[in-house]
């Protein structure tokens, strides 16, 4: 019996590692995340653009935030591109243009992107964080302006015989200039590398009230450069939830009934052995505590022939006595006939 009971006690722990490793192994669907306390879904809250296949309970319009004192608005989408496509985007490839997950619009009309599209959600603590990033370049090194250097001197030659030889200093003047130039050609390279883009970091905050049904934005502020940019949304979708059911991973449900499984296995095949090798029973009295399930079959078994007979009772033609004919004669006649046959029987009982 100990060998059943080192069985069931290691029976869980291999369940659960099994569990954790078919998990690890699924991947998560774009838009949602696994939290210790939960599961969150955002997928309903991504605007679609209108078309067939798109229900009409999905959000099919931008999502707009006001930016109050930044003097300008902003569009965005949640795990998407904005629905209402762009152009001319400023510092954007045009390739890129269609994946612009959120943007805003100067006064003289430029399109900045403030990150592209991403669909991947991470959790931090209780928080719950979307980022875009690679948006249009921000901070000093975008607006940069250099200008010649303005050590660089140049000299007035004609052609003639009598043209004087190049004096040291202009030929010192002409190598500071070349200096200069590839230096200039070292900070522009420099420049491309360090080029830094704006992004924008959205944060979802739980939404308890049923009458919200989208999600609203709200423009918390940004840094000095304006390189980053951060919002909160209300969602009642960024709420904690029950993780539903992936194909290939094993629910709540499997591992229960894998764990009873194993239980009921161990117990029995455990039993047998025990019964037949210290107890030496045989037949079933092998089983485990043979005398209680041979109390519950004989209970089922009552039970079933009770069922059977009280189903037996509402047949027609089952109605034993008392079925009697409607004819007076035919009547007396049965009567006179069942009164001899107890009589019968009473005499018979009697000897």
């Amino acid at each position: 019996m100990r060998f059943t009971q080192l069985f069931l006690l290691a029976a869980p722990a291999l369940a659960a590692s099994d569990t954790a490793t078919a998990t690890a192994t699924t991947e998560a669907a774009d838009c949602t995340a696994t939290a210790t306390a939960g599961f969150f879904d955002l997928r309903p809250d991504t605007a679609l653009a209108p078309g067939d296949g798109v229900k009409k309970s999905a959000r099919t319009a931008d999502y707009h935030a006001n930016g109050w004192d930044y003097r300008h608005n902003f569009t965005m989408n949640i795990c998407g591109a904005v629905v209402k496509p762009v152009e001319d985007v400023v510092g954007v490839d045009e390739e890129e243009w269609r994946h612009v997950g959120a943007y805003y619009t100067s006064d003289g009309g430029d399109v900045f992107s403030i990150g592209s599209e991403s669909k991947l959600l991470h959790t931090r603590g209780r928080k719950l964080v979307l980022q875009y990033t690679n948006g249009s370049p921000c901070g000093p090194s975008s607006r940069r302006r250099r200008s010649i250097h303005d050590g660089a001197m140049y000299g007035d030659y004609s052609d003639d015989e009598d043209a004087p030889a190049p004096s040291a200093a202009n030929l010192d003047a002409d190598d500071d200039q070349r200096r200069a130039g590839a230096e200039e050609e070292k900070e522009k390279e420099k420049d491309k590398k360090e080029v830094r883009r704006k992004s924008a970091t959205i944060s979802f905050l739980c939404d308890h009230d049923p009458a919200d049904v989208h999600a609203t934005v709200n423009f918390v502020g940004t840094d000095p450069d304006e390189c980053a940019y951060f919002f909160d949304v209300r969602s009642q979708h960024a709420c904690l939830s029950a993780e539903p059911h992936q194909p290939g991973s094993v629910g709540p449900g499997g591992v229960f009934a894998l764990l009873l499984s194993i239980a009921l296995v161990v117990y029995f095949a455990g039993g047998v052995f025990y019964q037949r090798t210290v107890a030496h029973a045989r037949g079933w009295r092998q089983l485990p505590n043979h005398t209680l399930w041979h109390g519950i079959w004989t209970a089922i078994s009552d039970f079933a022939i009770i069922g059977a007979s009280s189903c037996a009772r509402l047949l027609p033609g089952r109605q034993g006595y008392s079925r009697l004919s409607r004819s007076p004669t035919s009547g007396w006649r049965n009567r006179e006939d069942e009164n001899r046959l107890i009589d019968q029987l009473d005499e018979e009982w009697d000897d």
